[in-house]
C-alpha cells in the first residue's frame, strides 16, 4: 500500500515587465536531474517553509487579494505565502523583492542573504491570480498560489540574476508569443493562459481559478485547441 504523499503550501511568483507593450515573464529552466518537474521551464517559486511565517513584512497584498488567499489558508500561513514568494525570487533569481529597511532581532539562515542587501521583504505589488494543486502521483506534490508582480517593484536591475542560486539555469524574460517553444509543466501553460486576461486588469483580478485534479484534461484540450488556433493564425498572416 503506497503512503500518501504530503501536500505542501507553495508560492510562485509571476514577474511580468512591458505589460502594455509586449509582456515578457521571467522564467527558468530546472534541472535535469530535479525530483520535481525536471528540465522543465517554470517561474520562480517553491514549499513555504517554517521561518517564512515569522519574517517581518514591510507591505502586504491589498485586501481584497488577502481575504482570497485566508480562503485556503489560516492568517499565519497567508503572511508565510507572501514571504515565501519573495525568498523564491531571490534565492531563483537574485532578485529582491522589497523596501529599504533594517532588520529587527535575528534574522533566519535563509533570509540571510536577502537582509543583507539593506531591504526589507515587500508585498505591496503583488497580485494573487492563480492557485494550483499538482495531481497525485509526482513525487512531490504542492498547493501553489501564483503571485503577478510587475518588475517595477524589483529593488535594483530587474536584468541582473548575478546572485541567482543554481536551481533555475537560463533565466530570462521571455515575450509571451514565444512560450509555446519552451518545454512547460502543464499547470505552467494553464497559468500562462490566465496570465493575458489578468494583464488587463489594473487591480485585483474578477476571481482567482484553481486548478485541480480533475481540471486537468480540461485544461489540457483547451491549452490544445488555443495553440492550434495561433498557428493557424500565423500560417494565414504569412
Amino acid at each position: 500500500m503506497s503512503i500518501p504523499v504530503p501536500v505542501r503550501d507553495a508560492a510562485t511568483v509571476i514577474l511580468v515587465r512591458d505589460r502594455a507593450t509586449r509582456p515578457q515573464v521571467l522564467m527558468g529552466q530546472r534541472g535535469a536531474r530535479a525530483v520535481f518537474m525536471p528540465s522543465k521551464f517554470v517561474f520562480p517559486g517553491g514549499a513555504v517553509d517554517p521561518d517564512d511565517a515569522c519574517v517581518p513584512l514591510a507591505g502586504m497584498v491589498g485586501p481584497v487579494c488577502a481575504a482570497r488567499l485566508a480562503e485556503g489558508a489560516v492568517a499565519e500561513r497567508v503572511h508565510a505565502l507572501q514571504a515565501a514568494a519573495i525568498r523564491e525570487v531571490w534565492e531563483e533569481s537574485g532578485l529582491v523583492l522589497g523596501a529599504p529597511g533594517e532588520w529587527e532581532g535575528p534574522v533566519p539562515a535563509d533570509w540571510e542573504g536577502f537582509s543583507a542587501t539593506g531591504h526589507l521583504p515587500c508585498a505591496a505589488a503583488f497580485r494573487y491570480v492563480f492557485r494550483a494543486i499538482t495531481p497525485v502521483g509526482p513525487p512531490r506534490r504542492f498547493d501553489a498560489r501564483f503571485f503577478l508582480v510587475d518588475e517595477t517593484a524589483v529593488a535594483g536591475d530587474p536584468d541582473d540574476f548575478s546572485r541567482a542560486s543554481d536551481e533555475l539555469s537560463q533565466l530570462q524574460w521571455i515575450p509571451l508569443e514565444e512560450i509555446d517553444s519552451l518545454d512547460l509543466p502543464l499547470i505552467t501553460e494553464v497559468v500562462l493562459g490566465e496570465v493575458a486576461r489578468v494583464l488587463a486588469c489594473p487591480g485585483p483580478p474578477p476571481e482567482v481559478p484553481c486548478f485541480r485534479d480533475e481540471d486537468e484534461q480540461r485544461f489540457l484540450l483547451r491549452r490544445q485547441a488555443e495553440r492550434r488556433r495561433r498557428s493557424e493564425t500565423r500560417v494565414e498572416r504569412g
